[in-house]
Formats: C-alpha cells, sequence, structure tokens
C-alpha cells in the first residue's frame, strides 16, 4: 500500500538516483568548493592553512593533485573525505553541505568514500581477503560471508586471486597496495581518495596500481581524487591541479602535456 498523498510536497520517492542534479537539471559536479579557509591551531598560535579554494570535481574523473609538501594537499584531501570538519566557505560532497556538518553527516561522507593512503595500513593479524573485507564494515546490510565472498572478487579484481589467505607480511609493497586498493573499492564508493599511492612502489607496481585506480573510476563512475609526488602517474589525470602554500596555482582542465606518446 502506497499512501502517496502522505508524501505531498517531499522529494518523490524516485529521485534519490545517483545522478544529483543542480536547479538547471544538469548533473550536478560530485564536489562543489567555493571560498574554502582551514585554519590548525588556536589563539595566537592560530595558523592558516589553506587560502580560498574554489574547485569543482566531475564525477568519474581522475584528479591528480600536486604540489611541495606542507602545501596543503593531504588537508584539503581530508577535507572532501569528511576526515575533518570544514569551517569556513562552501564544500559540498554530492550536493551535501558539508560546513558545519553534524557528526553524522561526516559519518554518511566516510562510507560513500573509499581512503588509500601511503602506508597502507594493513592489519598484520589479518588476511589479505580479512582486511579487504574490513572495507566493508560500515555497510551493515552485509551478511559475514556476503563479505568475504565481496572482498575475494575484489582481490582478483587486482590480480591478487592466489594471494587472498596470506598476510601482510608474506605480501610485498606492491601486492599490499594492491590490497588496500580492494579494501577502498570493496563498497563501489563515489570517492576514492588517495594520498601517494604509490610512493613506496616501483615503477612497474606503480604503474600497475594507478591503471586498476584508472579502470575502477571508469568501470564504476567513480571519482579519484589522488595526491602525488610521482610524475610518472601524471598521464592518467583528467585533469591536474597544483596547490603551493595553500592555495590553487593551477587548475589545468585537462593535460597540459601529453605523456602518452600515442
Amino acid at each position: 500500500m502506497h499512501h502517496h498523498s502522505a508524501l505531498a510536497g517531499s522529494t518523490p520517492a524516485n529521485s534519490t538516483t545517483i545522478d544529483h542534479l543542480n536547479d538547471q537539471g544538469a548533473i550536478a559536479p560530485s564536489i562543489s568548493i567555493r571560498h574554502l579557509d582551514h585554519f590548525f591551531g588556536k589563539g595566537a598560535l592560530r595558523k592558516q592553512v589553506l587560502f580560498d579554494i574554489s574547485l569543482d570535481i566531475d564525477s568519474g574523473k581522475i584528479i591528480i593533485m600536486t604540489g611541495p609538501s606542507g602545501s596543503g594537499k593531504t588537508t584539503l584531501l581530508t577535507l572532501i573525505g569528511g576526515l575533518r570538519s570544514v569551517q569556513s566557505g562552501s564544500l559540498k560532497f554530492l550536493g551535501q553541505e558539508l560546513c558545519g556538518a553534524s557528526a553524522q553527516k561526516l559519518t554518511w561522507v566516510r562510507r560513500q568514500a573509499g581512503y588509500i593512503f601511503q602506508a597502507h595500513n594493513l592489519h598484520g593479524s589479518l588476511t589479505a581477503q580479512q582486511n579487504v573485507a574490513m572495507g566493508l564494515e560500515v555497510h551493515s546490510e552485509y551478511s559475514g560471508s556476503e563479505m568475504q565472498q565481496l572482498a575475494a572478487a575484489a582481490l582478483e579484481h587486482v590480480g591478487l586471486q592466489d594471494r587472498i589467505h596470506y598476510h601482510p607480511k608474506d605480501l610485498s609493497g606492491g601486492q599490499k597496495q594492491r590490497v588496500a586498493i580492494a579494501r577502498a573499492l570493496v563498497s563501489r564508493p563515489k570517492l576514492v581518495l588517495a594520498d601517494e599511492p604509490t610512493a613506496a612502489l616501483d615503477s612497474t607496481s606503480g604503474r600497475e596500481v594507478v591503471n586498476l585506480m584508472q579502470q575502477l573510476a571508469k568501470e564504476q563512475g567513480c571519482t579519484i581524487l589522488l595526491v602525488t609526488h610521482d610524475n610518472r602517474i601524471l598521464d592518467v589525470a583528467d585533469r591536474i591541479i597544483h596547490m603551493e602554500d595553500g592555495a590553487l596555482v593551477q587548475n589545468t582542465k585537462q593535460k597540459t602535456i601529453d605523456l602518452s606518446n600515442h
């Protein structure tokens, strides 16, 4: 029984599609940032670390953020991923304003995102499969056996089907990073945030890792925001953003240099 009269004036049930539309009916960017400032510390120790950031990021794109250490890249990444509170300006994630957001809303954001950090943060006491299943812990809709099946499938996707029962100490650096990618992607997030995902890898493993991320961005339509110092992988970007001293200094829509030598 559907009592539609009760829904008068509220959103129709079928309006929660993946593409959030803006007022013009066009698909709105997956992330929209306006005049974002960010400060660390309080009182006399207060220091501004991000200055007037404005940026739109479209769904299904790979955005690479470059810039020297301490330029604010990781801070911006953590704000976009709901790991820190937005203090001033506007940051909309899938249409939801995160400035002044409640803890509950930040938790919602974290459930939409997958995270891949430099140190891959795997649990040494768990197998590859168990580590990947951790990526589903916040998704209560899966049973334990479903989690293990999805984790095994994610590991197969990253080419580790014969390593699912290995512990991190028995895996190479590249393999561990692929486990971390599988863990980030197992929940099919709308957004993947990666901080130096290739830093510890040789060029072959690094290339495999970014190719994999690129393939998954296309297949799953997820947005990938990648912070890197690794010039070897810039060619996978749909767009390169450069930060210095807490500000965006260059925001190239397309790649300015074609490194792929087709």
